[in-house]
């Protein structure tokens, strides 16, 4: 692997996306599908990934999508996703989705997930190092901690992490409240 690139800071990747939810988008109930929104999901958080490493990047994991509130038909969605941290060469993108009226009345949030992604080499798709994340905002730095929670789960669940060995969730199931 080559040299890791330089760190960056969460602004410089985050991304915002917004989409008009058409008919052809809609399950009989005239409500937007939910593999629709997770491929609009997944593109916004892998603009945002490919912007934070500047380099291709493939889907490696989605974890627990909410879907708190159904998308009507003619609604505008907005995304926004944003680096929480980066590892050695796999990126975690946190993505909000807000719905409104076409004339942005009764706006909520509607939909959130984590998304991981690993970055490749241009001319041979290894994976290589990305740069590393700067939070700068009290937020920021709360996803930043707990990404490495986050990250054991993930690793617990693929079966690629031991629980014993998982020392950010042994400390959070082990500290007294």
């Amino acid at each position: 692997m080559s040299d890791r690139p330089a760190p960056k800071r969460v602004a410089e990747s985050f991304t915002t996306m917004s989409e008009l939810v058409m008919p052809n988008d809609t399950n009989p109930q005239d409500n937007l599908m939910g593999g629709n929104m997770l491929r609009w999901m997944d593109i916004c958080c892998a603009i945002c990934a490919g912007k934070h490493c500047a380099r291709p990047v493939v889907t490696a994991s989605v974890d627990n999508v909410a879907f708190n509130s159904a998308i009507r038909n003619g609604e505008v969605i907005t995304l926004e996703a944003c680096v929480t941290r980066a590892f050695n060469t796999s990126i975690e993108v946190y993505v909000e989705v807000f719905a409104a009226t076409m004339q942005g009345t009764h706006p909520r949030r509607t939909h959130h997930a984590y998304f991981t992604f690993v970055a490749l080499d241009k001319d041979n798709g290894s994976p290589v190092l990305v740069p590393q994340l700067i939070p700068l905002t009290e937020t920021e730095e709360q996803r930043y901690e707990a990404a490495l929670r986050r990250r054991e789960l993930r690793l617990v669940l693929a079966g690629r992490l031991k629980p014993a060995d998982a020392a950010h969730l042994q400390e959070l199931f082990n500290s007294k409240p």
